[in-house]
């Protein structure tokens, strides 16, 4: 496996006396092309999980867009690459293979996966946990450690409890990565953000469903250039100090700070899922250390990107960050703008969420501080994706200084683009 990951870093290293903690951004990139040997595609599986329950019927577009789209993920899959796909209802059921195994992609079994799935008709209810579980057991058949899975829905849970729908998902975390997309605006944001956050996978509305299919396609491409498993930044700290959190923060925010296992003497891994070529993210670290006298100097962090392998893990790049204890003011008192850009973008993402909340429940003075210093960071930040959306749900009277009304309409699929998307960020200009 090549080994030329960069790992980069950006902070102010320095602190004012008495200062204790650390941040700084982490950029983590994948090489151009050599990333590893040539993929093994019996390494790799994919299921397609479709909503087949009664309300797909409602207008019959969903479903038969619902079909064209499982059909254009088909056709992306590699020759050898294993796969399935699952029809959801109360209860999951096998669409292709028939035998709750996997299929090998070929010509054949692609044009009998999509021969299968156009018969689909919908019909019941909606148990999403019981989708995962089966998707689970089908994973676990083949020695796959790429496994990834798409998940369509437009719907809620309503067959199954919530903490049901719990148990389901921890025991899919680390076997299997997930992509969920709702179709309508009958779904729950929560829900599907809830399953796509602990599988390392995304989470988008369609609200036409003619858009199904151009979406599946993409999803099962970038699928198909993964070409490293189970990728885990590992963060070492010295004695007497601690993370107080990471944070994946592009492309999107994800707070990994709970997802910490331990991997030795003061060093955790947090997942970061599977990579392929030519990808970059960004990663906000705060250490908390013991502050040391001025003009000392400390390592406050090893972060080190670590991928498992047959024989234990292998280091595929590492970064320093460090520590300046100092009494110039001018120093101590410089914002990193790397740290600077991302704490607002993580902010930006949760006044969002905070402010449809409040708005669903009546709370309109709340909505309407959160959705303006929203429309604020995201003029600061040049976050003009979420600025447009913004702009579907409040007037914006100033975006500088966050004034705004709230919109007495707004179409249900403008507001869920908005908390679907809130946590999407663009990246700092260096």
């Amino acid at each position: 496996m090549s080994t030329d990951f960069t790992v980069e870093v950006a902070q102010n290293e320095y602190l004012a006396e008495g200062g204790e903690d650390v941040n700084a951004i982490v950029t983590v990139t994948s090489p151009d092309s050599g990333l590893a040997a040539p993929v093994d595609d019996r390494g790799s599986a994919e299921i397609i999980i479709i909503d087949c329950s009664g309300s797909m019927r409602s207008p019959k577009t969903k479903i038969e867009q619902a079909r064209a789209a499982t059909a254009a993920a088909v056709d992306v899959i590699r020759d050898g690459v294993a796969f399935a796909v699952i029809a959801g209802t109360e209860r999951a059921e096998p669409i292709f293979p028939l035998d709750y195994g996997l299929a090998v992609a070929d010509d054949q079994t692609r044009f009998l996966a999509k021969q299968a799935v156009a018969g689909v008709l919908p019909r019941g209810g909606t148990a999403i946990g019981q989708w995962l579980r089966l998707a689970h057991s089908m994973f676990l058949s083949e020695p796959a450690t790429l496994r990834h899975a798409i998940l369509l829905t437009d719907g809620q849970n309503q067959h199954e409890t919530p903490e049901e729908l719990g148990e389901a998902i921890s025991l899919c975390e680390g076997v299997f990565s997930c992509d969920c997309r709702g179709v309508g605006t009958d779904w729950e944001v929560g829900e599907l953000r809830r399953i796509s956050s602990a599988l390392l996978g995304t989470v988008d509305i369609v609200p036409d469903p003619a858009g199904l299919a151009a979406d599946f396609a993409a999803m099962m491409q970038a699928a198909m250039g993964k070409q490293v498993a189970d990728v885990s930044l590992r963060v070492w700290t010295p004695q007497r100090a601690a993370v107080r959190f990471l944070k994946q923060v592009a492309p999107a925010v994800e707070d990994l700070t709970g997802r910490r296992a331990q991997s030795g003497p003061q060093a955790g891994d947090y997942p970061t899922g599977a990579w392929g070529t030519s990808e970059s993210r960004d990663y906000h670290l705060c250490v908390r250390v013991t502050p040391a006298g001025v003009g000392q100097e400390m390592l406050a962090a090893r972060v080190s990107l670590v991928a498992a392998t047959p024989s234990g893990s292998e280091v595929l790049g590492q970064g320093l960050v460090r520590a300046i204890w100092t009494d110039d003011e001018a120093l101590s008192t410089r914002i990193d703008g790397s740290v600077a850009h991302y704490t607002g973008q993580a902010e930006l993402a949760l006044v969002i969420q905070e402010g449809l909340e409040a708005r669903k429940q009546g709370d309109e003075d709340t909505a309407t501080a959160k959705l303006g210093r929203a429309v604020a960071l995201a003029e600061q930040s040049g976050n003009d994706g979420t600025a447009r959306l913004l702009a579907k749900v409040v007037d914006v009277v100033d975006a500088a200084s966050g004034t705004v009304r709230l919109k007495k309409q707004v179409d249900d699929a403008d507001e869920m683009a908005l908390d679907t998307r809130s946590t999407k960020t663009v990246r700092t200009k260096r």
